[in-house]
């Protein structure tokens, strides 16, 4: 089950991008992988189509496995774990471990 959602504030644990934070872009499940906004950066070739006449060089997010990346809390702004709260409407969240802020 993968816990990090589109939308969410992660941060790195390891790897060459260790330490940084950015915005989850995508989410591949069933590869457990996630695309980082402005993480992993690779240069992706693009050859001369009809929708760009100049190709070129242009740089892309690559995937990083979901098991290097842990949710950020917004409030202590530090990597954290996450548990879940149940409210007496059944609703049921994600909190951060540390503070007890919603994710």
């Amino acid at each position: 089950m993968a816990r990090i959602k589109k939308g969410d504030i992660v941060t790195v644990l390891s790897g060459k991008e260790k330490g940084k934070t950015g915005k989850v872009l995508r989410v591949f499940p069933d590869r457990q992988l996630a695309l980082v906004e402005h993480l992993n950066v690779l240069k992706h070739f693009e050859r001369p189509s009809q929708q760009s006449q100049t190709g070129g060089i242009v740089p892309r997010e690559g995937p990083l496995p979901l098991s290097r990346l842990t949710l950020a809390c917004p409030r202590c702004r530090k990597p954290v774990r996450m548990g879940w709260q149940v409210t007496q409407t059944s609703d049921k969240y994600r909190v951060c471990a540390r503070c007890e802020e919603r994710l």
